[in-house]
């Protein structure tokens, strides 16, 4: 048996760090596991959400908690819906939703406020098309239907010019 074994056998040991533990932190020891660090890698990705002591959430968070939506982002939760219910699918996949996000008109126009350091950064003018379409798309539909999405886009963008 090893030492680290025998100290985590011996009565009243509580172990440092999750390598004592096997790799897995848990909670009844007293280990905190925001003091773990990443192991993979050592600085901060912008995605952390934990706060920590005098850490507040942001407004924009808060209100997306309690219910409370922007127009942005009640707009994306549509456009999710609409694309669930004519897909007939409960769960889209990520390509399906980064479809989505573009096809609402998001472009990546500037650097990431980000740091993943296992993807390259890159940006791309403003008016880029969505390049999410299939050559041909249009002729999948009959004419009426056409109009028809072309009716509920313009009613979606008048609504979006009154509320603004």
């Amino acid at each position: 048996m090893s030492d680290q074994q025998n100290e985590r056998k011996t009565p009243g040991h509580r172990p440092n760090s999750p390598e004592e533990m096997g790799g897995v932190v848990d909670r009844r020891t007293g280990l905190d596991r925001r003091a773990v660090r990443d192991r993979q890698s050592g600085a901060p990705s912008g995605l952390e959400r934990r706060r920590g002591a005098g850490r507040r959430l942001s407004d924009f968070q808060r209100a997306a908690d309690e219910g409370e939506m922007t127009k942005e982002q009640f707009l994306f939760l549509m456009a999710i819906d609409a694309f669930k219910q004519a897909n007939h699918v409960t769960f889209p996949t990520w390509t399906d939703v980064l479809e989505i996000i573009r096809l609402l008109g998001y472009r990546k126009t500037v650097p990431s406020e980000l740091n993943i350091r296992s993807a390259e950064d890159w940006c791309e003018r403003p008016d880029a098309p969505s390049n999410v379409r299939p050559k041909g798309w249009e002729r999948r539909f009959t004419k009426a239907e056409l109009k028809e999405l072309e009716e509920l886009a313009d009613y979606a963008e008048d609504r979006d010019a009154e509320a603004a």
